[in-house]
């Protein structure tokens, strides 16, 4: 299979499909720049090589109809301020401004289409739609993994019309790379930390991670569940009765795979869920009525650190309370500082999902994480198992 570092672009025009759903204020400026500096490299490859870049993407969920407020045109001038270099705009992303301005690149320069998904074929994967779309360019690159969960147009179908010439850009092999370092055959001991409010959205990813951990650390509010399925009070803290005979299932798989499952068996709680609400610690089977657990107690911190401490690879997905608020993000903080010295003692951790994704990087930890994913519901998918149609159709 081809790769960034063993193709020369030279003379071609590479058709790639990047992640520039970035959030903007109500002036259009770019507010957080990540997704678009995440491609800076593999735009550089193609250019440095002698080639062109043209780079596809949408912006928000215009629903199949143009909407001025979701133009991709202030991204790419935000864009030429990171290549250092100006940056040529189609005011559409097929038809004939983007064919002539396509077909008129010349080697080194570097044209954004304006957003795929002002097309309702974009998101139906038509093949018409994609086959246009193909005919822009010499050689398709997929760099956007934060898409590659969805059978779209620019995300799939189009990689059918390069049969000997696809391939994934850096950031989107560094993700394929990171979870195939945890989940494929990873370093021992390996734990994954699973957090988040809720046990339904994470039952694919506890039972897959079961299959290759050798501890397992649940947190957040969807550690309520596993408490009360284990006879547990756990007064108004929020709890899926209807998941407490899978929480049960999941407490017995680990157990027959010798897999270590770490449970909190203390909690900061409150009356309220606000920041302004009381707060008292108790034990996290023993909430009092009218109380919610709203974040791990310093017991559980430390026995999930030593946990941590202990490991050669290390998978954090989902926070340990509801961070966004001052009293209830210890727990979190805790965590992430436990993940990061893990790190540089020599432990390969990967960061995924947009909550704790969020957290490392509120909490200035990023950059002592080994990888931090860019994709929030594609990771999810990845990490429950699943072949990402983005992915397939470029190793296919």
């Amino acid at each position: 299979m081809l790769t960034m570092d063993t193709t020369s672009f030279a003379g071609k025009k590479a058709l790639v499909r990047v992640d520039l759903n970035v959030p903007q204020d109500a002036n259009g400026r770019v507010t957080d720049d990540s997704r678009a500096r995440a491609i800076v490299r593999t735009v550089n490859k193609i250019t440095g090589d002698g080639g062109s870049a043209i780079l596809m993407s949408h912006l928000g969920r215009p629903k199949g109809k143009v909407n001025p407020a979701m133009s991709l045109k202030p991204v790419a001038e935000h864009l030429s301020t990171l290549l250092g270099k100006p940056v040529l705009f189609a005011t559409d992303c097929v038809g004939p401004d983007a064919k002539a301005k396509a077909a008129a690149l010349k080697p080194g320069e570097v044209l954004v289409l304006e957003n795929l998904r002002f097309h309702p074929e974009e998101e139906a994967g038509d093949e018409a739609f994609s086959k246009t779309l193909s005919e822009l360019g010499d050689v398709y690159v997929n760099d956007a993994f934060g898409t590659a969960h969805r059978a779209h147009a620019s995300t799939t179908i189009v990689a059918n019309y390069f049969p000997t010439a696809k391939l994934f850009g850096y950031l989107m092999q560094a993700e394929i790379d990171s979870v195939g370092k945890v989940l494929g055959n990873p370093a021992r001991p390996m734990t994954a930390i699973v957090g988040g409010s809720k046990v339904s959205s994470k039952i694919e990813v506890l039972e897959n991670l079961l299959k290759s951990c050798d501890e397992l650390i649940i947190g957040g509010g969807m550690a309520n569940t596993f408490v009360k399925a284990m006879g547990g009070s756990t007064g108004s803290s929020l709890v899926e009765e209807d998941l407490l005979d899978t929480a049960r299932t999941v407490i017995e798989k680990a157990k027959a795979k010798g897999v270590k499952l770490h449970i909190p068996t203390d909690a900061v709680v409150a009356d309220a869920f606000a920041a302004t609400a009381n707060t008292d610690q108790c034990a996290a089977d023993a909430v009092p009525d009218g109380w919610m657990a709203l974040d791990i107690g310093p017991k559980s911190i430390a026995t999930f650190r030593s946990a941590i401490l202990g490991s050669k690879t290390i998978l954090w997905n989902g926070p340990m309370g509801v961070f966004e608020m001052e009293p209830f993000q210890q727990g979190t903080i805790a965590i992430a500082n436990a993940v990061a010295e893990a790190t540089e003692k020599g432990a390969f951790s990967l960061v995924g999902g947009g909550d704790s994704v969020a957290a490392v990087n509120q909490f200035g930890l990023a950059e002592k994480i080994s990888y931090v994913s860019t994709g929030g519901g594609a990771m999810l998918e990845y990490l429950e198992g699943k072949v990402l149609p983005g992915i397939a159709a470029v190793q296919g």
